[in-house]
């Protein structure tokens, strides 16, 4: 039975020229928007590594939201092309890791879209909500148990074996 209590844990990679820039409007006009976001500023969304999303998830987040410039107003020229295609080939791999696609976003928010940073992260919360705790973590300790008891198990039958032979 899940836990009613469960919050849903995001780590944002947020573009310090405009989605972090929103981030911070959003906050001065005091817009209320989940909790459950802890955001990175970066200096550009195309400096997002596929890395830094699976180390994210791997470390408990249950989703991560990855906001930059829209495309042609990137502060770096083509930045955030770079982190497009960096997300649409992350997203294959969680695929194939089983991991759904709703727990990673990628969005162009410019730094005048405080309400926009608003709903998007209360649309994320809401979308990770619904999945439930992806608690990668908890399955990587069931992958590394079931892959002790398959050695333990060769190694017992690789023993009987050898005693076979021996005998």
């Amino acid at each position: 039975m899940p836990d009613p209590n469960w919050q849903p844990r995001i780590v944002a990679f947020f573009c310090n020229w405009c989605t972090y820039t929103a981030a911070d409007l959003a906050g001065v006009s005091r817009l209320k928007y989940a909790p459950n976001v802890r955001v990175i500023r970066l200096m550009c969304s195309g400096r997002v590594d596929p890395q830094f999303i699976l180390d994210a998830l791997a470390r408990g987040a249950d989703g991560v939201l990855i906001g930059g410039c829209h495309i042609g107003d990137c502060h770096y020229v083509e930045g955030n092309l770079k982190t497009l295609r960096r997300f649409q080939m992350l997203k294959r791999l969680l695929h194939d890791l089983g991991i759904e696609d709703q727990r990673v976003r990628l969005e162009w928010i410019s730094a005048s879209e405080g309400e926009r940073v608003k709903m998007v992260i209360n649309e994320m919360v809401e979308q990770v909500r619904t999945l439930g705790p992806l608690n990668l973590p908890k399955r990587f300790a069931d992958w590394d148990r079931e892959m002790t008891s398959l050695e333990e198990s060769i190694r017992e039958k690789e023993r009987e074996e050898a005693e076979v032979v021996h005998a």
